[in-house]
């Protein structure tokens, strides 16, 4: 299209001028030279993206010889083809070498006064500035693009893969514990182990559930219950389920819930339960408590989750390090949502992590 409606544009101005020039000068052989040169300088317009800096050299060159068989016409009008060049060079290439070819075009300009005047010298050195100029602008208006499509595909892969951690990380925890129980008790209380590993296949079953489903939302499809065995996504209403998960695996979890407020939008009650689950996933992996404690209190403007253990105080840990996905991740989902996410150790020991979810702000 750039390349067909360059061609249309410098034979639509080229061939009429030109025509012109040669009746007034009465010489028959040079209306047919000026109408080989457009021609040729339009076609060579075909390979103007692919080579801009080419095309630039050649259509000046062509556009200077029309120039000097008809001395009265315009040099910016002859070099159109060139104008254009340049324009696709500014836009395509570095600015060290799109910069040549501006050069190129202004050491033409005292041709221009030769032949017009102040005002054709002033119009040829306006045409190369506005046509590098309007380049450089679709260069940059091409960057800032790229730019944002990096970022939106960095942020599209930092959500799946916080996702796929969120969905992961809490069931393989819960799998490696009942695994370990099992196998300290194989022997000698066969009905135990046989217990932990049906919590073991309870478990991979559910994470597997949750796997499908992220996937089919990634793939466009959607999601809720239905007869193919599909599930929604896990909100708040399903904490209880979690907290009985991570019983299963050891921690005596206590979950406290108040409040009548409003059904919270999807995004915030979804927001939610991952914290709790991330929340418990880490107190089951690196805290070594006994005890956790989970409180989530909904009221007309926020939901308010308390998440807290006995954990042992100090030492290296997810919690004490400040860093990871896990904790990242959590701090990141209330910020999204307007929210607020604090973690640290309690005043009891252990550790807690309190967040506050805004439900106006995500509806």
């Amino acid at each position: 299209m750039l390349r067909a409606g360059s061609a249309v544009l410098v034979l639509g101005v080229a061939v009429p001028v030109c025509l012109a020039a040669g009746a007034e000068a009465g010489a028959a052989w040079r209306p047919a030279a000026a109408l080989a040169l457009a021609v040729v300088q339009a076609a060579v317009l075909w390979w103007v993206v692919g080579r801009p800096a080419v095309v630039l050299l050649v259509s000046a060159l062509l556009g200077s010889t029309m120039w000097l068989l008809f001395p009265a016409l315009s040099l910016t009008g002859a070099l159109l083809g060139a104008q254009l060049a340049l324009c696709v060079l500014s836009a395509l290439r570095p600015v060290r070498t799109s910069r040549w070819g501006l050069l190129g075009m202004l050491a033409l300009a005292p041709l221009a006064f030769v032949g017009g005047g102040v005002l054709s010298l002033v119009t040829q050195l306006l045409a190369a500035a506005l046509a590098w100029t309007a380049g450089q602008w679709r260069r940059a208006q091409q960057q800032h693009l790229a730019a944002e499509t990096r970022r939106a595909v960095a942020e599209e892969r930092a959500r799946i893969a916080r996702e796929v951690h969120d969905v992961v990380a809490h069931t393989v925890s819960v799998m490696v514990i009942q695994a370990s129980a099992a196998d300290d008790v194989f022997d000698a209380d066969p009905e135990q182990a046989r217990q932990a590993l049906r919590a073991i296949d309870g478990a991979g079953r559910s994470a597997l559930g949750e796997l499908r489903l992220l996937l089919r939302a990634e793939a466009g499809e959607e999601g809720g219950a239905g007869g193919d065995g599909r599930r929604p996504r896990p909100g708040l209403g399903d904490l209880a389920e979690l907290a009985a998960g991570a019983r299963s695996a050891g921690l005596d979890v206590e979950l406290h819930e108040e409040g009548r407020g409003p059904t919270p939008p999807a995004a915030v009650d979804l927001a939610g339960y991952r914290i709790v689950q991330e929340a418990l996933t880490n107190t089951l992996r690196h805290a070594g408590a006994s005890r956790a404690r989970v409180s989530v209190c909904r009221d007309e403007e926020s939901v308010r989750i308390h998440v807290s253990d006995n954990g042992r105080p100090g030492g290296r840990s997810w919690r004490s390090a400040g860093s990871g996905r896990g904790l990242a991740g959590m701090r990141e989902r209330a910020a999204l949502l307007g929210g607020t996410l604090e973690a640290g150790p309690g005043p009891d020991g252990g550790f807690e992590v309190r967040a506050v979810l805004p439900i106006r702000y995500a509806s």
